[in-house]
């Protein structure tokens, strides 16, 4: 039930981590444990902003590790991908082509697909990078809203330190590959105050 922000440079494995905690890298050393279902957004690529399906019909396929015996989505099914459109602000556009929105929309779109996923925790790879800055403050107040609310585990990566500071309960800094930083922001040290 926390917010937690992974922070460093670029090329430091922030993302290499998340990747090994979801399962898209097998081979490293450790152990990783899920009790939980896990919603993932990755980073975004072109090929994600110009795809060309419905808003409902992203956020749906987020449902689909529930459903790997079946061809249909269940009644469930939608009613988690409708609910968490309305969490995130983008059930009146549902019909609309997700290639056709902003930045913005596009990114809640996707937190809602990762929210469709499950309801425990929530796996975010730079959820914000490209977005204005009033946008991207934006989606970290709509984060923690979710967060406090439903009790949700949120594991976050962003260059953000400033924002992941101010939202998160817990951040871990990485270096060089290396845990450099685990704990509460207020202990925190940005490296030029270090």
């Amino acid at each position: 039930g926390t917010f937690n922000c992974i922070v460093g440079e670029n090329g430091s494995g922030k993302t290499t981590l998340i990747k090994c905690i979801v399962g898209l890298i097998k081979d490293y050393k450790g152990e990783v444990i899920l009790n939980e279902k896990v919603g993932y957004l990755p980073q975004k690529t072109t090929v994600q902003s110009n795809f060309p399906a419905s808003v409902e019909e992203v956020v749906l396929s987020g449902t689909i590790p529930h459903n790997l015996n079946g061809i249909f989505y269940s009644r469930n099914d939608k009613l988690s991908a409708r609910n968490s459109m309305r969490q995130l602000g983008v059930y009146d556009i549902r019909k609309k082509c997700f290639a056709d929105l902003s930045g913005g929309q596009q990114q809640r779109v996707l937190i809602a697909r990762a929210l469709s996923a499950t309801d425990k925790i929530i796996i975010l790879d730079e959820p914000t990078n490209g977005l204005d800055p009033k946008v991207a403050k934006q989606i970290y107040e709509l984060l923690k809203k979710l967060q406090q609310k439903y009790k949700l585990t949120i594991l976050m990566v962003s260059h953000d330190v400033e924002r992941a500071l101010k939202f998160a309960d817990r951040v871990i800094e990485i270096k060089e590959g290396q845990l450099s930083y685990d704990g509460v922001p207020s202990n925190y040290q940005v490296e030029g105050d270090k």
